[in-house]
């Protein structure tokens, strides 16, 4: 499954050739699952023996809550992803989203044909388990570790989308972390005045320290699209017709996890990947800068051109957004 990294970068190379002013887009109107769900959720390909064991566990303890109708379980599988990617979900918005998936999928109801007494063993089932404090503890525990991981996702997949080739865009509402699954989840109101507020906190450029200090709001998402876009307005030259890219060299022990490359010559990207076989360690892990003198528009450090240690680059924020200054 999947994609290489060398397979990603082709794959950029073609769109910079032939559609170098297409939409980047990661979360819309109409997606089933947001784009810091999914981010989440990616992580459960790292660790297929853990999530399986999960699984049969929960099938086991949570059978008692189908009633009496037979179970459904791909119903109930399509249940345990949503909530692990969506925690913390409350009934209304956790039915609502089954309700749509399984009519959708036309397997045993759909929108034109409902089967009424289907649709209520779902519902007793999903709500069923929502009220099960055994189970809520052993979910919760289960995802308590996927949450920073899943966040470093959501920022790696958010520089990609700014600095690729192509024209980044962005959902309302994902501006900060943002579990919605499909609509109409994904059209509650935005809460603006909160994002103007966070915006403001930002004016200054506050150090990295103070911003991953206020993850939970949401901060580092923000400013990560803050610094990105500020950047493609004041260096248009760099990303749009008649600029390049060129993948940049990774080596080391661990350079299966990370991510570079080049726009123009005059910025760089460096993101982390597989962040759940990653044990914080980069060891002598190493990215190929370009020549000349970087400045990290995310912490304002500045770095010379030539082989840098990825450690160091990502020492003060999950990802690095270089710009060459010299």
């Amino acid at each position: 499954f999947g994609v290489s990294v060398q397979a990603f970068h082709r794959a950029n190379l073609d769109r910079l050739t032939h559609w170098p002013h297409s939409m980047l887009s990661t979360s819309t109107h109409d997606t089933k699952r947001s784009e810091d769900v999914r981010a989440r959720l990616d992580l459960l390909s790292e660790i297929p023996g853990e999530w399986a064991q999960a699984v049969r566990r929960w099938i086991s303890g949570n059978e008692r809550h189908w009633k009496e109708t037979p179970s459904d379980r791909s119903a109930e599988y399509l249940l345990y992803q949503t909530l692990v990617g969506a925690w913390p979900i409350g009934p209304e918005r956790l039915w609502t989203y089954m309700e749509k998936a399984i009519r959708e999928a036309k397997r045993k109801t759909s929108w034109t044909r409902p089967d009424p007494a289907y649709e209520a063993a779902v519902r007793g089932f999903a709500l069923g388990v929502l009220e099960d404090p055994a189970f809520t503890a052993d979910l919760e525990a289960f995802v308590a570790p996927l949450v920073a991981p899943g966040r470093v996702n959501s920022l790696a997949q958010l520089l990609l989308k700014l600095t690729a080739p192509g024209v980044p865009d962005f959902y309302q509402g994902s501006e900060l972390w943002d579990l919605s699954l499909v609509d109409p989840d994904n059209r509650r109101p935005v809460d603006y005045e909160l994002r103007r507020r966070l915006l403001g906190d930002l004016e200054g450029n506050p150090a990295p320290e103070a911003i991953l200090a206020r993850v939970d709001e949401g901060l580092p998402k923000l400013w990560l699209i803050r610094q990105g876009l500020h950047l493609r307005r004041r260096r248009p030259d760099l990303f749009g017709r008649g600029s390049t890219y060129r993948p940049l060299p990774v080596r080391g022990p661990r350079a299966e996890h990370a991510v570079a490359f080049t726009r123009s010559e005059g910025v760089v990207t460096v993101v982390p990947r597989l962040m759940m076989g990653w044990s914080g360690d980069w060891g002598e892990t190493a990215v190929e800068l370009p020549a000349g003198r970087f400045r990290n528009e995310l912490t304002g450090e500045e770095v010379a051109g030539g082989p840098r240690p990825v450690a160091a680059l990502l020492g003060h924020f999950p990802v690095a957004l270089l710009v060459l200054v010299g």
